[in-house]
């Protein structure tokens, strides 16, 4: 539809944002594509670990296993070993879910429609953002250092509460990171639309 639309602007006349347009298009298609199948990676590694058991990991590890394999797939995002990156970036991601699903699950008697309903609410909540921004089209690049304050205030906040074990924070500091990566998804939407995000593996490590 789109490449139909455009073939009606005469040529010469919008040239150059015709191929924008058209860049913007793939840089889409490619993303929701990408970010689709890291998703059933990353759910399918959850699983695994479930069904082996496996135990938490360190935290501390973690987080540095976490942003090594972020910092690799930006390294290697312009080439096609980026694939193989992202993928072991949410592999990992879905591996490390797997125990706290489990603890959660065993914690609570409905805990697996609770954990289905988070997912299902997370889907929900990132369809509808998505979807606003692809059809409004507003541009919210002017909340990219707002939330990148939040998000810093938010890691130190439960990096402390990793030490002080504070009940009441943990719940504050979920609703504070729901909000915070809402807000990024209205963000990095409307960068690809944009042009401000042109590499389709990143924009699907951002989303």
């Amino acid at each position: 539809m789109l490449e139909k639309n455009l073939e009606k602007v005469p040529y010469g006349v919008a040239r150059a944002p015709r191929e924008s347009l058209l860049a913007t298009h793939k840089v889409l298609r490619n993303t929701y594509a990408l970010l689709s199948m890291t998703l059933l990676f990353s759910a399918l590694m959850a699983g695994a670990a479930m069904a082996v058991n496996a135990a938490p990991l360190n935290p501390i590890l973690t987080l540095v296993a976490y942003l090594g394999l972020f910092f690799l797939t930006a390294r290697l995002s312009d080439s096609a070993w980026g694939l193989a990156a992202v993928f072991a970036l949410t592999g990992f991601m879905g591996w490390t879910l797997g125990p706290l699903l489990s603890l959660f699950m065993g914690a609570y008697a409905n805990g697996a429609q609770l954990a289905a309903l988070a997912m299902g609410g997370t889907g929900a909540i990132f369809l509808g953002l998505s979807g606003y921004v692809l059809t409004t089209r507003k541009d919210f690049s002017f909340i990219g250092g707002f939330l990148a304050v939040g998000l810093l205030v938010a890691f130190l906040a439960v990096l402390a509460n990793l030490f002080f074990q504070v009940p009441t924070l943990a719940l504050t500091l979920s609703a504070v990171i729901v909000l915070l990566m809402s807000g990024f998804i209205l963000y990095d939407t409307s960068r690809i639309i944009h042009g401000g995000e042109t590499n389709y593996i990143m924009a699907t490590v951002a989303l």
